[in-house]
């Protein structure tokens, strides 16, 4: 008889129902997570580049880790304020994610961006703080997000960020996306600063916006869509007389011969050059074959930028001979080429006799196809 009763676990295991982990992980699968991780990666290594020319100091952010959650048990588990910055893409994608800071964090990236010889952890949070990380933040996304345009073979931009002093309850009420009950996917990174900062930050991202994001780089969109991004980066890609052998869309769906092929064999023909490029190209060439002649002999500034930097009045007015500047290119790094100040080139650094030349290593396709 006893073996037959239910013991006071698996009782309340029925009251609770189906573990609510195991039904949000159904939701998005490994490969998913897999290329949400990427993603990340991608787009926090060029926002760590910004950072670092921005507090003038080497910053490393670590391979992301992604898991799924929920709203509410963030708030278990993060109790005290933190920063939230809620970032907004206004083109090319359409949603928002949250980035999560902790609040010393943000009062060291504003003291070095004032500045300042000594960090005081001790103060109270301002404005100012968060004005500070909101336009770091706005640089750093900014950043990634011409990552992702190149990823996505489409033009992302992003809304200036919004920063609050929040907890994960307060958000509930005032952040659209922590609002309700909806999983969300957290992806947390490690962000190394100098020898200033060594914490942990997080991106939470809607789960519909997470599959969105996915779909996209995993090709899964509408196929209408997919024929009109091939039309868009036709002049990425020089598509004209003879389409490139291999042309890798969104992954899961390549134009190889004027084609979108599927993983599942099946073929729709699509015609990836319109007839309208043709014809522009014709007059294109017609065109400037007449009237390079009458510009021909037009003098143009060809100038080389070695690199940039930023800094502050009080640190120009103290250079003086000998001073080293610090700039932001590599060492072997490509350097710009401009003609009258538009970006033409890039190229490397030569010593021809006794001068300095550059020898072109890629030409810009904006200039290119121009």
């Amino acid at each position: 008889m006893n073996n037959d009763m239910l013991s006071q676990e698996e009782i309340d295991a029925l009251l609770k129902g189906p573990d609510k982990e195991e039904e949000i992980s159904e939701e998005i699968g490994d490969m998913e997570k897999d290329a949400l991780g990427e993603i990340g990666n991608i787009s926090m290594g060029t926002a760590a580049t910004t950072l670092s020319t921005l507090l003038n100091q080497k910053v490393t952010i670590t391979t992301p880790k992604v898991t799924i959650t929920t709203i509410d048990k963030l708030a278990d588990a993060y109790q005290i304020p933190f920063v939230a910055i809620d970032v907004t893409y206004k083109e090319g994608l359409e949603g928002a994610n949250i980035l999560i800071l902790k609040v010393d964090d943000v009062k060291i990236i504003t003291d070095i961006m004032m500045g300042k010889d000594e960090i005081d952890l001790e103060r109270e949070l301002t404005e100012l703080d968060l004005s500070a990380v909101s336009e770091v933040m706005n640089r750093m996304m900014g950043s990634a997000s011409t990552s992702l345009s190149e990823m996505f073979f489409r033009k992302i931009d992003i809304e200036p960020p919004k920063s609050y002093e929040i907890t994960f309850n307060e958000g509930k009420e005032r952040i659209d996306i922590l609002k309700g009950d909806q999983p969300l996917v957290k992806i947390s990174f490690r962000m190394v600063v100098g020898d200033v900062i060594d914490s942990e930050i997080m991106q939470l991202v809607p789960i519909d916006f997470a599959k969105e994001i996915v779909n996209i780089l995993l090709g899964n969109e509408d196929e209408t869509s997919i024929t009109q991004e091939a039309y868009e980066i036709d002049r990425d890609f020089e598509i004209n007389e003879e389409p490139p052998k291999t042309i890798s869309l969104k992954g899961k769906k390549e134009n190889t011969t004027g084609k979108i092929i599927d993983n599942d064999t099946k073929e729709e023909a699509v015609v990836v050059k319109k007839p309208v490029f043709e014809t522009f190209n014709e007059k294109s060439n017609t065109s400037y074959n007449e009237s390079i002649d009458l510009v021909a002999e037009i003098p143009v500034e060809i100038t080389a930028e070695l690199g940039r930097t930023t800094k502050k009045i009080d640190e120009i007015l103290e250079y003086g001979p000998g001073t080293i500047i610090e700039l932001d290119k590599l060492v072997g790094e490509p350097l710009n080429i401009y003609a009258n100040g538009k970006s033409i080139a890039r190229g490397e650094v030569v010593v021809i006799d006794d001068n300095f030349g550059i020898r072109i290593t890629e030409i810009v396709n904006s200039y290119k196809n121009s």
